[in-house]
């Protein structure tokens, strides 16, 4: 019998492979990083054929780690980073252009035109999504606009669009499939979130042809057959690397929420079967669909700068010279010294989708030192979080015992305690804390009988540690509110 389930996890800055045994436990793992480009203020790219060539790299170095072969896979599944838009051509399979990536904000104006009389929530009962930048249908309209190769595939129709899982997918299968999962497509504002569809009014409106669009499916399912070092492999599971976080956390129950720390950062609650909308700036969501069953939904709060604040310190201002090295500069300071860092790179998203925002930093004195940007760069994670939480509970009325957490960033123990310091809530960090990768081996693995069910799934799940409240409730509601303070200044800079 076949030992492992391979996760092919396409994240932001770098792609990696994992083996998973049975008992969920990682047995090998590659990762490399891939390039960042910004060819103006505001735009993100990626090298789509550069993420393939990492995709083969790193499968073939995982396999390689533990002396596998194909035989020895059940099963791959896919996550990835979501509202990113890749276009090829499908005659080709190669790039008509680089990745527009989720970051990216050059379809500012023209979200602001699709509202038009009706405003950012035009589209919002069908989809569950503000008109935003961060996602995908507006990313293509764009390019279909804008660059003739893409506009050219669109007119003869040899345009095929999708998010990341659906190029990885194109070229794991040698070209056999244009596939998506429902986590995926309900990032586009292109499919009905009740009807689970492309919504060929939605397409129409936004100015996406429906025919380049890839066929929605399940997220655990048979999807196609892999090629390469993955001869005969089913590709089997597709998730969004945050409903994959939250499936890998085994949030399977209504009312149960996790937030993942990484390049940005995520919070979900599941809200099962039922979509719920929300008023207080969250989005509406599909959790995951294992096979025929019916689909589970979630309420989301996406925060763009996380990690990447980090990342900044070290490449933009040379504060640190590794990642790491925040949470030790942070510690040579008692507190934040009056400073607040607001992270609004790319305005603000979840709960203010303010796309006018952009990031400051506030309270400056002479006393400022480097070790309080450290120490306010990690406090603005931990805030932002705060602020999505704060609108959980007006959308779902619903108060958690405790917060999960993963993603990169819950290494760093001055940032998990200021997190729960600033909830007044315990946060449980897992055994297993790369839970996207994870998430998307379960939703492989159930689907060819790797694992035997959604309990086998919970059952999996172990605490490792647990960090409690310890901050005075007079000296939180001082910091909250200063933190309050510098989100106001963010507002209507960019007119």
């Amino acid at each position: 019998m076949p030992s492992y389930i391979a996760a092919i996890d396409q994240g932001t800055t770098s792609t990696r492979c994992l083996l998973f045994d049975h008992s969920g436990t990682i047995r090998a793992g590659a990762q490399q990083e891939h390039d960042q480009i910004f060819p103006k203020p505001g735009w993100v790219e990626h090298d789509a054929d550069q993420i393939r060539r990492r995709m083969w790299s790193v499968v073939e170095r995982a396999l390689a780690e533990v002396d596998a072969t194909a035989a020895d896979i059940a099963a791959v599944g896919i996550t990835n980073h979501r509202e990113t838009a890749v276009m090829w051509d499908r005659s080709t399979g190669m790039p008509l252009t680089n990745a527009i990536v989720w970051q990216d904000t050059r379809t500012d104006r023209l979200c602001r035109e699709l509202g038009g009389a009706f405003g950012p929530n035009r589209f919002a009962a069908d989809t569950g999504l503000p008109l935003a930048t961060y996602f995908t249908g507006p990313k293509v309209r764009w390019a279909i606009d804008n660059i003739p190769d893409v506009a050219a595939a669109a007119e003869s129709g040899d345009l095929a669009v999708g998010t990341v899982d659906s190029w990885v997918v194109q070229n794991l299968s040698g070209g056999e499939a244009h596939v998506t999962d429902v986590t995926n497509a309900s990032r586009t504002m292109l499919m009905h979130l009740g009807d689970l569809a492309w919504d060929p009014e939605l397409c129409e409106a936004i100015g996406v042809p429906m025919e380049s669009l890839p066929e929605i499916r399940s997220s655990s399912e048979v999807l196609a057959t892999a090629t390469g070092p993955l001869e005969g492999v089913p590709i089997a599971g597709i998730l969004g690397d945050q409903q994959a976080a939250l499936f890998g956390q085994a949030c399977t129950e209504p009312g149960e929420a996790k937030s993942t720390y990484g390049t940005g950062a995520f919070m979900l609650l599941n809200t099962g079967t039922q979509r719920v909308g929300s008023d207080a700036g969250l989005l509406s969501t599909v959790a995951y669909r294992l096979g025929d069953e019916p689909a589970v939904y979630a309420l989301e709060g996406s925060i763009a700068v996380a990690g990447s604040l980090v990342q900044w310190l070290r490449d933009n201002l040379g504060i640190i010279d590794s990642a790491p090295d925040v949470e030790d500069l942070a510690l040579t300071v008692e507190d934040n010294g009056g400073v607040y860092i607001v992270p609004a790179f790319s305005g603000l998203f979840a709960p203010y989708w303010r796309d006018d925002a952009r990031g400051v930093v506030t309270g400056l004195t002479g006393f400022a030192t480097k070790g309080h940007f450290a120490r306010a760069a990690l406090e603005a994670v931990a805030y932002q979080t705060m602020d999505v939480l704060e609108a959980m509970h007006l959308d779902a009325r619903v108060d958690l015992k405790s917060l999960k957490v993963d993603g990169g960033m819950v290494v760093n123990e001055l940032l998990m305690q200021f997190q729960a310091d600033i909830l007044d809530l315990p946060v449980v960090r897992p055994e297993v804390i790369e839970t996207t990768a994870l998430g998307a081996a379960y939703a492989a693995g159930l689907a060819v009988g790797f694992w035997e069910s959604v309990d086998e799934v919970r059952d999996r799940w172990a605490e490792d540690t647990r960090w409690t409240p310890a901050m005075d409730a007079g000296e939180r509601e001082r910091l909250v509110h200063g933190w309050k303070k510098a989100v106001d200044r963010t507002l209507d800079w960019v007119d």
